[in-house]
């Protein structure tokens, strides 16, 4: 490990993440629920979507893109649907403070819904369906964000990267866990890219003028691109229609920055939560079954077994961060 580096325990590296929120002005459940998804997906291998993105929350704070001390209102307008008034304030507290009655509804009714609008952008979507499928269920998640992303056949921004999360429950192992974006690639990697002075692989994105671009700082500037062409751009079109047309939240094309100004992107999130052994009590073995004869017979990469394989290793030696980031953190 680089002396630029530091290991921190996840109780500790929570610790760090909590009292950052905490000084940045979020409130203690605020803070903590934040933490969690934080710290879950840098255990999980995902650093861009972990500490580096809790910079972020902690400038929206100073800044007012987040209110550090809403509170949520949950109402409930039908025994599956859970509908979450963020108050412009994190994405994840309102999911957290419905958790207990969504996993209860969807176990009673067999599916649950949960809506969520007036909220800052939720970072790792992951989270939120690998929390359900931690308690059996399988999750559908969409959420949305300011506009980043051009639609099939345009060159402006028009979508957020719009992502897609599936989880499922297995029988051994750990969940089956697909977390997407419907651009090419997640926005955070090209902001770092830039960053770092890296150029981009082509077909990414373009630049202010519309033009094919590897150089991460025009892309910045300009569009990210949808994967797969007009199947991508279908996919970012229909998050939108379940984060944003069903909830409440704002349209990509109308949220405030996630990185600027004092406003509230206002973003959408919906959540669906699935009893499956309601329908098959063998769901968790059958999915075992599926899924390791496509690894052993057919060479197919399974998704969520790696993060769980991070998540484990995490869990017994911790996580690194790098002494720059801790120190802004700390500071």
């Amino acid at each position: 490990m680089s002396s630029r580096n530091r290991r921190l325990t996840l109780p500790d590296a929570t610790t760090l993440a909590r009292e950052a929120l905490l000084r940045a002005g979020a409130s203690l459940p605020a803070a903590e629920a934040l933490a969690e998804a934080t710290v879950a997906a840098e255990a999980a291998g995902q650093p861009n979507v972990g500490f580096a993105h809790l910079i972020d929350h902690l400038e929206a704070l100073k800044a007012g893109r987040i209110k550090g001390d809403a509170v949520p209102v949950l109402s409930r307008p039908a025994a599956a649907i859970f509908h979450s008034d963020a108050g412009g304030g994190t994405a994840q507290l309102g999911f957290d403070m419905a958790f207990e009655a969504l996993v209860a509804a969807a176990r009673d009714l067999g599916i649950a819904l949960f809506a969520q609008h007036n909220a800052y952008t939720c970072g790792a979507l992951g989270w939120f369906a690998s929390r359900l499928a931690g308690e059996g269920l399988v999750a559908i998640a969409a959420s949305n964000g300011p506009a980043l992303m051009a639609g099939s056949g345009g060159t402006s921004r028009v979508f957020s990267t719009n992502p897609m999360a599936f989880a499922a429950p297995r029988g051994t192992a750990a969940p089956l866990l697909i977390d997407q974006a419907s651009s090419e690639t997640a926005f955070v990697n090209v902001r770092r890219a830039a960053k770092e002075g890296r150029p981009i692989p082509p077909g990414w994105a373009l630049d202010a003028d519309g033009r094919p671009t590897t150089d991460a700082a025009a892309a910045v500037k300009g569009a990210l691109l949808a994967y797969g062409g007009a199947r991508g751009a279908n996919i970012a079109l229909m998050v939108e229609v379940l984060a944003v047309g069903l909830t409440g939240a704002n349209w990509s094309l109308d949220a405030p920055s996630f990185v600027s100004g004092d406003k509230s992107p206002g973003s959408g999130l919906l959540v669906i939560a699935i009893a499956p052994t309601l329908l098959d009590p063998q769901f968790g073995q059958r999915l075992d079954g599926q899924l390791d004869r496509l690894k052993e017979n057919h060479n197919i990469h399974v998704p969520g077994e790696t993060r769980g394989e991070a998540a484990a290793d995490a869990a017994r030696n911790g996580v690194v961060i790098e002494q720059a980031l801790l120190d802004r953190l700390l500071a």
